[in-house]
């Protein structure tokens, strides 16, 4: 049986993380520089990629009822 981000690459783009997550890549950027959602740097000019395990779990945070995310946080 198949599971969600099954057919992902281990390692993501910032254009497919964007499109995955349906959020802007500038939103990304922020993301990252607040810790939220980490990107590894690759090459001289900084390309971002994101680990598809990261990815997978900021899915499942963006979709916990409020209740649960107070529960994580006071824990």
């Amino acid at each position: 049986m198949a599971t969600i981000g099954d057919d992902l690459p281990e390692l993501m783009t910032i254009e497919e993380v964007a499109n995955f997550l349906r959020v802007s890549k500038i939103t990304l950027k922020r993301w990252g520089k607040r810790g939220k959602l980490p990107a590894i740097r690759i090459n001289q000019r900084g390309d971002r990629r994101y680990k598809k395990e990261a990815v997978l779990w900021m899915v499942g945070e963006m979709y916990k009822k409020p209740e649960q995310i107070k529960q994580v946080n006071t824990e």
